[in-house]
């Protein structure tokens, strides 16, 4: 690839050992330069700030910041730089989230190396790459039919939080949070927040 600079790459996992090997990985194609590693949401932002790269590879759930915050983030302090999210937690919800942040490629981690390699091109060239399997969970799904709020209370609810516990958190009286929390049982529909929140969970909606 004389002549022509390398798409400079910023990978961004908090699994050591698989963003290692990737960065060894993708470092025997031609064409392509990993410029920076990051093992959390805030660490990716700064490593993109610093380094100015042409994709980000962003894992979906990193500490910190998940992949698609991080992506949102980057769409407008870097316009130019283009993120793509790899996951092993394909759901729905999440790949709906991810295109409204202007993500451009979103793929399982199962995908290879070289495939990988192929679809960081792909980006870089303006266009984009949605993994078939998870497009068509995310069409069987169907939307959320939740709120902002009522999504938000019950990821709370998810890690099997008191009413108390989560009022607490989210800044609002109980009778309210058992309001919203009931709401959104009946949306999805289940017998009470904590299957909500695990059915909600299931379908990539929280």
């Amino acid at each position: 690839m004389s002549g022509t600079s390398p798409i400079r790459v910023l990978l961004a996992d908090d699994e050591h050992l698989i963003r290692g090997a990737l960065a060894a990985l993708l470092s025997l194609e031609e064409d392509l330069l990993v410029v920076a590693e990051a093992a959390s949401g805030p660490e990716a932002l700064a490593m993109a700030r610093a380094h100015r790269p042409d994709v980000a590879v962003l894992d979906l759930q990193m500490p910190g910041a998940d992949g698609v915050s991080v992506a949102a983030s980057l769409r407008s302090e870097l316009p130019d730089c283009r993120a793509m999210i790899v996951t092993s937690h394909g759901r729905p919800g999440h790949l709906k989230r991810a295109l409204e942040a202007g993500v451009r490629g979103f793929l399982p981690k199962t995908a290879s190396a070289r495939r990988l390699a192929e679809i960081i091109r792909t980006v870089h060239g303006g266009n984009r790459y949605i993994d078939p399997d998870l497009a068509a969970d995310a069409i069987s799904a169907g939307d959320s039919p939740l709120t902002a709020r009522e999504a938000e209370l019950l990821e709370l609810a998810a890690d099997g939080a008191s009413i108390a516990e989560i009022a607490q958190r989210a800044g609002l009286s109980q009778g309210t949070v058992r309001n919203y929390l009931s709401s959104a049982a009946s949306k999805i529909p289940a017998e009470n927040r904590h299957a909500a929140a695990r059915m909600a969970r299931e379908r990539g909606w929280i």
